[in-house]
């Protein structure tokens, strides 16, 4: 069971609203003596929609509840990203068990070209230009976290400047 949508939400802030989207639903089934005990976990994925984003698994008996407890871990797990105008700083690949994504940035009008975990993870992101690939296993929870890993491994321009001991301008140069 699959469910994809999404909510704007200030409760929490008055500030600005972030943006929440429901990945993935999942109904688990425990047998007991007396039948069958139901519950359900959702993962869920948080962003401000400029360059904050995270995710989180809730489990609760209603999906209701899942889904509130995922948004809460999601808001408290938020990570930000550097980004290069409306699109990722570089190429990445992100590796998670046996899900690979392929992350490259694309020239403004393109629009998001991903598949339904990524593309959550992105629009939350804020990210408005990309090209991705999933590669390997299609599990909901294992993409989200590939995706994640390889956006937390991007490194902004000015970061790589003062770790290689050069000016951003040659930098520049060599691209």
């Amino acid at each position: 069971m699959q469910k994809s949508r999404s909510r704007q939400s200030s409760r929490d802030t008055g500030e600005f609203s972030m943006i929440e989207r429901v990945v993935h639903i999942n109904r688990v089934a425990k047998v007991v003596k007396g039948g069958r005990n139901f519950s359900f976990n959702a993962i869920v994925v948080v962003g401000d929609g400029d360059g904050k984003v995270g995710f989180g698994l809730g489990k609760a008996n209603e999906v209701t509840d899942a889904i509130n407890k995922g948004t809460d871990l999601a808001k408290r797990n938020l990570k930000k990203i550097p980004m290069s105008g409306t699109t990722i700083t570089h190429s990445i690949i992100g590796r998670y068990g046996a899900a690979k994504v392929m992350l490259k940035p694309a020239s403004p009008g393109t629009g998001v070209i991903a598949g339904g975990p990524v593309r959550a993870v992105m629009e939350c992101l804020g990210v408005k230009d990309v090209l991705t690939k999933v590669l390997g296993t299609n599990n909901p929870h294992n993409v989200v976290k590939a995706t994640m890993e390889g956006l937390q491994s991007c490194r902004d321009l000015l970061t790589t400047a003062k770790q290689r001991g050069i000016s951003i301008r040659r930098i520049l140069e060599m691209d």
